[in-house]
């Protein structure tokens, strides 16, 4: 029983020891450290792409007559622009006004005989490639669209068909065959 007491009688100084040093802190303020700012800049750039699917079309000609392109080329636009923007054209151009389309032996195909339609674009009805564009020769480009731009379409895009013909009603040409490049390139203004 003497045990006991001893032990109850430590336990008590001890309780209280421990009960104080765990409630007992000193208060201490607060201490914060300066602010080190990091400056933040963020770039997008202005992008206008263009995509053209078929990448050939084929025309079957006979002199004389009008050949429809053997597909319609859907061409898609896209473009992420800046709230300055105003329009964006899609044009199709070629590099010669007087060789369009050439058999490489001096038969031309003029870039006037050639034309293009786009139902949903300028040109609704064929159109020959005779205006002057900013791209391409003079007299060898045709306007395909003209899209306004305002704040609720600065990023946007748009799938068009391009519909071609060759007219050889007014130019008699030898056989062969008649190669040529047309270009579709975009304008952001």
């Amino acid at each position: 029983m003497r045990w006991m007491l001893q032990c109850r009688v430590l336990r008590l100084p001890l309780l209280t020891i421990v009960f104080a040093v765990v409630t007992v802190q000193p208060s201490l303020p607060q201490l914060n450290s300066n602010a080190s700012n990091v400056t933040l800049t963020a770039t997008l750039v202005e992008s206008l792409t263009v995509s053209a699917i078929p990448s050939a079309v084929s025309f079957n000609l006979t002199n004389g007559t009008t050949a429809d392109g053997s597909s319609a080329v859907a061409i898609t636009t896209t473009w992420v622009l800046s709230p300055t923007r105003t329009s964006v054209k899609l044009y199709g151009n070629f590099s010669s006004s007087t060789a369009a389309l050439t058999d490489g032996g001096g038969n031309n195909i003029p870039s006037a005989d050639v034309l293009g339609q786009v139902a949903t674009g300028s040109p609704t009805s064929f159109t020959a490639f005779t205006q002057t564009g900013p791209f391409g020769a003079a007299s060898a480009s045709l306007l395909l669209f003209n899209q306004n731009i305002t704040a609720l379409n600065l990023i946007g895009n748009r799938t068009d068909n391009l519909n071609l013909r060759i007219d050889l009603t007014s130019l008699s040409l030898p056989a062969g065959v008649y190669t040529g490049t047309l270009h579709i390139q975009a304008q952001a203004l």
